[in-house]
């Protein structure tokens, strides 16, 4: 199965569980903690979904991360002069 197939199915199923809901809701009211918390995560994974299917929909293959160069340079030790280190204590003090 595709990526789009699966995400097709996985909508499918969540059409599903809101007709179901829809059903418990009718029986039980929309009053209860319990119900409207459940409501909530089925809309959210509606959301998540059709987030995923947009992210699919635009690149059909994973992109890398961006990668970060980091300078192998040493920093200026003048940006350190008024901290302590940090865990040991003062310079002119020992650690305990």
């Amino acid at each position: 199965m595709s990526v789009h197939d699966d995400i097709t199915s996985v909508q499918r199923s969540l059409d599903e569980l809101n007709r179901s809901l829809g059903r418990l809701e009718h029986q039980l009211g929309t009053n209860g903690l319990e119900m409207r918390r459940v409501r909530l995560d089925a809309d959210h994974l509606r959301e998540s979904v059709g987030l995923l299917r947009e992210t699919a929909d635009t690149s059909g293959t994973p992109r890398p991360p961006d990668l970060v160069t980091i300078s192998d340079t040493p920093y200026d030790r003048s940006l350190w002069i008024d901290t302590d280190d940090e865990g040991l204590g003062a310079r002119d003090r020992r650690a305990p």
